[in-house]
């Protein structure tokens, strides 16, 4: 008999009662360090006082309101986005999957209007994760995420992520746009290289095709820069942020260049919850900290310190890691072993991670993590390399 809760997850068998800075506590009182966080979502980590108060203060005041009307809060919080990045433009909404449907839309427009209707089919890369509705699993390729779903929806060609031989090969009259993520999360944690990513700008500019970057998991500061392209000299035209942009709140967002926004008129796109005042007031509480002098160069440091303390314990457990990649604070261990195993194990001993594609254990803690934090998951994680592995 199906449960009332519809088992779409298959959860672990723990329940997490509240949360304070980077720890979990479970029902039990356990705490644990969260270097889940959220899947790269509580990138202020758990109940931050500045969130809290700007939650509190906003619901005693104005929850919802229809996008009918004018929603100052989104007015600001679309200027500062459009401030801090490539943007001229934002629209939001709740989620990553929505603002990667938002862009893809916005794509089909932008040629419609400009006189190429025909050019509808996007570039991705193997590998991806851009969300869960009909169109993202389509656009991400991954037989584990299309079975069952047919037919996929039509429009995407996959191409070999970092590989821009492959892109160009793709590139066909009825091409649009390149969708990528400047950094892998679901795919394994692998980062672009700067090459790469320049090589697509280059690439989009003369095809004339739109560079669409899925920043939903890597962008928010956790490369060390509030968006993960920012290393680079790129801009693309078109962004999809959500995940820690309200570090927990329901968010997402598309930020555009009036060039590829501009055919997206009104009644063309919209939401009914999207910008709503509680979600835009959270996340300029979010980015009211992340923008702080010294905030992001903090990230950049402590990542460095837990960079080297996991490259120290790959060399020192060989056994059992094979490795470490990743970007900022969004690092993969792999291991020679099942990552869930490991993973597992890991929780058992205090620290929480996620799994990712190529038996590779997912660190995304919170951006706040201090010394202390470090040196104690990296505690954690040489005392699981040290235990038999389960089964």
């Amino acid at each position: 008999m199906i449960p009332a809760l519809m088992p779409t997850y298959a959860r672990l068998d723990i329940a997490f009662e509240r949360g304070e800075g980077v720890y979990l506590y479970a029902e039990d009182g356990r705490r644990y360090l969260d270097f889940a966080a959220g899947i790269a979502v509580n990138v202020l980590g758990h109940c931050h006082p500045r969130l809290v108060e700007a939650l509190r203060s906003q619901a005693g005041t104005l929850w919802h309101c229809s996008n009918m009307y004018r929603i100052p809060a989104q007015e600001r919080l679309a200027e500062r986005l459009v401030a801090a990045t490539f943007a001229d433009t934002v629209f939001f909404n709740n989620s990553g999957a929505e603002a990667i449907e938002c862009g893809l839309k916005m794509i089909r427009k932008y040629h419609d209007e400009n006189g190429a209707p025909e050019r509808y089919r996007v570039i991705t890369c193997a590998g991806a994760f851009h969300g869960r509705t009909l169109a993202t699993i389509a656009a991400g390729g991954q037989a584990k995420h299309l079975a069952g779903f047919d037919p996929v929806v039509d429009g995407f060609d996959h191409v070999a992520f970092g590989n821009l031989d492959e892109a160009r090969a793709a590139v066909r009259p009825e091409t649009a746009a390149i969708l990528v993520e400047p950094v892998q999360g679901e795919g394994g944690i692998h980062p672009a290289s700067m090459e790469y990513m320049e090589g697509l700008r280059r690439m989009a500019d003369e095809f004339g095709l739109l560079l669409f970057l899925d920043e939903i998991q890597c962008g928010m500061g956790r490369t060390g820069r509030l968006f993960a392209h920012q290393w680079t000299s790129i801009e693309p035209d078109i962004m999809a942020v959500a995940k820690g942009l309200a570090g927990g709140f329901p968010i997402g967002a598309c930020l555009a260049t009036e060039k590829a926004a501009r055919a997206l008129g009104a009644g063309s796109h919209g939401s009914t919850f999207g910008g709503n005042p509680l979600a835009m007031t959270v996340a300029g509480a979010v980015l009211d900290v992340i923008l702080e002098d010294g905030f992001l160069d903090r990230v950049e440091a402590i990542a460095g310190v837990l960079r080297q303390g996991l490259e120290d314990l790959v060399r020192d457990h060989a056994g059992v890691l094979a490795g470490v990649r990743g970007a900022g604070l969004m690092l993969g261990l792999q291991c020679r072993g099942d990552s869930k195993d490991f993973i597992a194990r890991l929780m058992r001993n205090g620290l929480l991670a996620v799994s990712a594609e190529g038996n590779v254990a997912r660190l995304l803690p919170p951006l706040i993590i201090e010394d202390g934090h470090v040196g104690e998951a990296l505690g954690i994680i040489a005392k699981t390399c040290a235990e038999p592995a389960d089964g």
